[in-house]
């Protein structure tokens, strides 16, 4: 009877020995479980986020147009000239990693011929810019003021930038050593190129945008406002644009003052005098998503259409 009763006791003993244990190793059992659920989501996390640094895009864009243009004054029944058509379609590829981008435009429409190239990337408070193309650019004597062949400079350049703990202030070094300052203080915004001997400002204020700029001591300007929703821009050359909308469509009236002749000089050609003259062109978008452009100038009695699509 003692024997059978201590038996009991026993197997009660040792059943909540073995719940203890049990319920003890389960609570082990929970806590590695949820440290290596943890340690998982973290791990999770931290891929993730490298994955995400790590992944590279390239996104393209591009913009193509067809233009018919009767040449006024110097083309078409007027003169001994014709009319003329021309097409132009550029093609833009932007390739991106973490916080670098090349950006690579070319022109397509007669042959693929990459018009500009460009890599900017940052590596912490410093930021790299670099033009990577040489711009092959026309080298005629025809009015236009282009360089003389000899002359033509090397478009290529690396500007680096530093953002300096100065205030607002950046500071900027490029290639050739050329230091750049630029901030931004009560509102105004300004750029100085200490070897260029140049001065921007710009602010906005009363409604109006303002930008100056001065180098070596010339000094031009422009502003720009809405008034009545009619967007005007005025500059320090008397040339005026007004762009308004009209019955669906945007009507953009712009004058050019007169320029006078520049003379050629041991780096570019001569630059013909211009008298003033008016364009007003007049756009839609079309549902098709091309927009047609009719474009009428006074500088030679002509008129051009254009129709142009970009995605």
């Amino acid at each position: 009877m003692h024997y059978n009763y201590f038996i009991v006791i026993l197997h009660v003993h040792f059943a909540r020995v073995a719940k203890g244990v049990g319920e003890y190793l389960d609570k082990i059992n929970y806590s590695l479980k949820e440290n290596i659920m943890k340690k998982l989501i973290a791990l999770f996390a931290a891929s993730t986020v490298a994955s995400t640094a790590a992944v590279a895009g390239v996104a393209l864009s591009g913009a193509a147009s067809v233009s018919y243009d009767d040449n006024g004054s110097t083309g078409g029944a007027a003169s001994d000239g014709a009319s003329s058509t021309t097409y132009d379609a550029d093609l833009t590829i932007v390739g991106t990693s973490g916080d670098s981008t090349l950006t690579v435009v070319s022109d397509i429409d007669a042959a693929w011929s990459i018009t500009s190239v460009d890599l900017a990337t940052e590596i912490g408070p410093v930021t790299i810019a670099a033009d990577m193309f040489n711009t092959n650019e026309t080298n005629l004597d025809d009015g236009d003021g282009d360089y003389k062949s000899s002359e033509e400079p090397d478009d290529r350049s690396i500007s680096v930038t530093l953002d300096a703990p100065v205030g607002d202030m950046t500071v900027g070094l490029d290639d050739d050593g050329e230091v750049t300052l630029s901030g931004t203080w009560a509102g105004v915004t300004i750029t100085h190129a200490v070897d260029a001997d140049t001065t921007t400002g710009a602010v906005s204020v009363a409604g109006m945008d303002v930008s100056v700029t001065n180098k070596a001591a010339a000094t031009t300007w422009s502003v720009a406002t809405t008034v009545s929703g009619v967007d005007l821009t005025l500059d320090s050359e008397n040339d005026v644009t007004a762009v308004f909308g009209l019955a669906g469509n945007t009507l953009t009236l712009t004058h050019n003052a007169s320029r006078a002749s520049v003379t050629s000089n041991a780096t570019v050609y001569s630059t013909d005098a211009v008298v003033a003259y008016t364009t007003a062109a007049l756009s839609r978008d079309l549902t098709s998503g091309a927009t047609l452009t009719a474009t009428y100038s006074t500088k030679d009695d002509s008129l051009t259409l254009k129709a142009a699509v970009t995605f």
